[in-house]
């Protein structure tokens, strides 16, 4: 059977600079390769994938839904696998309502970043999340936006 989780790409915007910087959160892993990613994880029974990303942004993050208001239109899968099994995670676009605000990692991370896309690019390493990241900035350059309370 394969492996499903879903994650946030959370991004806060920066007013001060100019022009408007957009920043991504990363968070690094206290386990395995320490790698660096969006908050996700797996998709618990009875869940689907949002909710799956909401639980799991806040269970590693510290960010709940009343932090956070979701972009329309952007959603991306990726798929690889995991000591052989397949894998899917499905990433969705949130927006910090207040870029001060702090976040709180969990026990399965143990530092975070908020960077650049290229920073953030070169700290994910790999090129799925690469693309994920700079679909997700591309989108938020490009057009007028929809948001959605979660």
């Amino acid at each position: 059977m394969a492996l499903r989780a879903g994650g946030l790409i959370v991004f806060r915007r920066l007013a001060q600079a100019v022009p408007d910087t957009i920043q991504f959160l990363l968070l690094q892993t206290s386990y395995g390769e320490h790698h660096w990613t969006p908050p996700k994880g797996h998709v618990d029974p009875g869940e689907d994938d949002m909710t799956a990303a909401l639980r799991e942004t806040e269970e590693e993050a510290g960010l709940g839904p009343a932090q956070l208001r979701l972009v329309d239109g952007y959603r991306r899968e990726l798929r690889y696998e995991v000591r052989g099994r397949a894998k899917t995670v499905v990433y969705w676009l949130a927006e910090l309502r207040d870029p001060g605000a702090a976040v709180r990692l969990s026990r399965e991370h143990q530092d975070y970043r908020w960077l650049g896309l290229e920073q953030a690019c070169r700290l994910a390493g790999h090129t799925d999340m690469q693309d994920a990241l700079r679909a997700a900035h591309h989108f938020l350059s490009t057009d007028v936006h929809k948001y959605r309370d979660l």
